[in-house]
């Protein structure tokens, strides 16, 4: 008499498969590999609001900042979208990226030798991270963050990030201070490209656990090529966003440790305790993956933060020794000069008109108006002379 045997069905091996709880770790050839930038509807639900306050923030900085500019009463009118009123910009000439003057970022918290080594306004590290040449600036930095910071927020959370934003921010801006000039810049990048340098990071940490390894590569050195050629235009610090992306790359080793990118429901029959176990023996096994690694990027960091702090302290401008640096940040053009120069005006008011000329060329340029600020005159001169 024959015995027939059943089959085993798919079902159940993909009920049985289901029943591990388990994170793909990198290195593990049985893990299914993702793509790194993933669709989506695949990617992990997980809400977004730091981001969203970033971007919140650097829109309400903005606006204040162009308030805090009026152009039309400090200017006598003569700027770009009048209709726009005490915010519109000023002319395309003075600021390109349709932004607010130079005297207007010193009064909000841009970076310039004087006011960092003279009169030791150290603050300026923490407002300059904030601030945007213009509005084109500004669209194209939040652009930007929108793309990088939303991936990073929901694969690694919005703590970890917060901490990276922020220490590269700073860094950023120390790092700046060591090539600043008389002109007023700012640091918004810094803070954005230390998320860069944190997730190539995390795409090198974890490089056996994805698929599209090329294409992520390509789509981070193109977001960073095109914020870093706007470096070049005036007020924005490139050394700032060398100084962030450095210390980003040193903190994502540190910070970023394996995604969590699948969780498969624990058995029924096991109950939320050994969830909790399981979800523990996780976070312990992320946290110590790799500790030399991350022990020498931690001191690599912290020993980079305490050089540039105590070098900004010192008041050390490495331009002194560098005479091509200046040219990482700054590319010389007709409209402006690359040259670290205190700029000198001679004013003559005639028939409610002001000449300056500049004393260093002699260039002169008359203006169809007298009543300006001491501030806005020296926006002028420095016009003139460029």
């Amino acid at each position: 008499m024959e015995v027939t045997t059943e089959p085993k069905t798919q079902i159940d091996e993909v009920s049985h498969r289901n029943l591990s709880f388990s994170t793909p770790i990198a290195g593990d050839p049985s893990s299914d590999k993702l793509p790194f930038f993933r669709h989506r509807s695949r990617q992990i639900k997980r809400d977004t609001w730091l981001v969203s306050v970033f971007v919140l923030l650097q829109i309400v900085v903005f606006a204040v900042t162009m308030g805090v500019n009026d152009c039309s009463r400090n200017s006598n009118g003569h700027c770009a979208a009048k209709l726009l009123g005490r915010f519109s910009f000023q002319p395309l000439s003075e600021n390109p990226m349709l932004g607010p003057s130079a005297s207007t970022f010193e009064h909000m918290g841009g970076l310039y030798w004087d006011a960092l080594v003279e009169n030791h306004e150290i603050w300026r590290v923490l407002t300059s991270p904030w601030l945007h040449s213009g509005l084109f600036h500004l669209l194209i930095n939040l652009g930007s963050l929108i793309l990088v910071g939303i991936f990073m927020e929901q694969r690694y959370g919005p703590f970890r990030i917060a901490l990276i934003y922020f220490l590269s921010g700073i860094v950023g801006s120390l790092f700046a201070v060591l090539f600043v000039r008389n002109i007023p810049s700012i640091c918004s990048g810094a803070a954005f490209f230390g998320l860069i340098g944190a997730m190539l990071s995390a795409l090198a940490r974890n490089w056996n656990l994805y698929t599209s390894k090329v294409s992520a590569l390509v789509i981070i050195l193109t977001i960073s090529t095109v914020n870093f050629l706007i470096g070049f235009l005036p007020h924005i610090d490139n050394f700032a966003n060398i100084g962030g992306f450095i210390s980003g790359f040193l903190l994502g080793f540190v910070l970023l440790f394996t995604p969590q990118l699948r969780q498969d429901p624990p058995p029924p029959h096991k109950g939320k305790l050994f969830e909790d176990d399981m979800r523990t023996s996780t976070r312990l096994k992320e946290m110590f993956d790799r500790p030399v690694l991350r022990i020498v990027c931690l001191v690599l960091f912290c020993g980079i933060l305490a050089g540039v702090l105590i070098a900004a302290c010192w008041g050390i401008n490495l331009n002194r020794y560098c005479n091509w640096c200046r040219y990482v940040d700054c590319v010389p053009t007709r409209k402006w000069s690359c040259s670290d120069i205190t700029t000198s005006c001679e004013a003559m008011v005639s028939d409610a008109q002001l000449t300056l000329t500049c004393m260093a060329n002699g260039k002169f340029r008359i203006f169809p108006y007298t009543n300006i600020s001491q501030a806005r005159t020296q926006d002028l001169c420095t016009l003139v002379c460029s």
